[in-house]
């Protein structure tokens, strides 16, 4: 049997982490067996095993995946002139654009890590990633002179990381959720929060947005 080119391994890989995704979501970690996610793909299981040995294996390639996708949005957020904006973009992919099954996915392995020990190490070591890059960037802009807080930047980042668990949860379970509504508020939450500092001999906010007013 000849021996797939990697960019065709890949793309099986990523089929396959897609398909168990859907069966996650729909059924949750422990109804979902490793012949629905077969059956989901469209694949042997000669075929899955090649990649994902178990349903844990399946998982921590999807957190892999979803820590990368972070990781690159991230560095667009951290290099943004306007951190605001940049940061209501990131909402609005995470909390609008991504579909819904996605947010049902993380909320099911994020219950599933209470009560099995491998998936838990998964989630927090993401969790703490996504964790450590806010505090890291917060503690960079404080020391640039971007941000004046009162608040501690370990606190800052926690307040934000609760904010994103809530957005998570309710747009997985309540269908008339206001979410850019929602997100308007938080962008300016974390704006009350962070106190953005103003450049010297710039306008103040409030005189820029009424100068555009008039």
């Amino acid at each position: 049997m000849p021996k797939l080119k990697p960019e065709t391994q890949f793309a099986r890989r990523e089929h396959i982490l897609d398909a168990a995704e859907h069966c996650f979501a729909r059924a949750g970690f422990h109804a979902t067996t490793m012949q629905d996610i077969c059956k989901e793909a469209a694949v042997s299981p000669g075929a899955l095993y090649v990649y994902f040995a178990s349903k844990e294996d399946l998982i921590a390639g999807i957190a892999e995946r979803d820590r990368q996708e972070f990781q690159t949005r991230f560095a667009e957020l951290a290099d943004a002139p306007d951190f605001f904006a940049a940061l209501g973009a990131l909402g609005q992919f995470y909390f609008v654009e991504q579909p819904r099954h996605r947010r049902v996915m993380c909320i099911e392995i994020g219950v599933e890590s209470t009560r099995n020990a491998k998936v838990g190490e998964i989630h927090r070591s993401v969790d703490d990633f996504v964790q450590t890059s806010f505090e890291q960037l917060f503690e960079r802009m404080k020391a640039d002179r971007r941000i004046a807080p009162e608040l501690d930047i370990k606190t800052l980042a926690n307040v934000f990381m609760v904010i994103g668990d809530g957005m998570f949860w309710r747009r997985a379970v309540d269908p008339t959720f206001d979410v850019e509504g929602t997100m308007a508020g938080i962008v300016q939450l974390m704006r009350d929060l962070l106190k953005p500092v103003e450049p010297e001999g710039a306008l103040p906010v409030s005189n820029r947005n009424l100068g555009a007013v008039q």
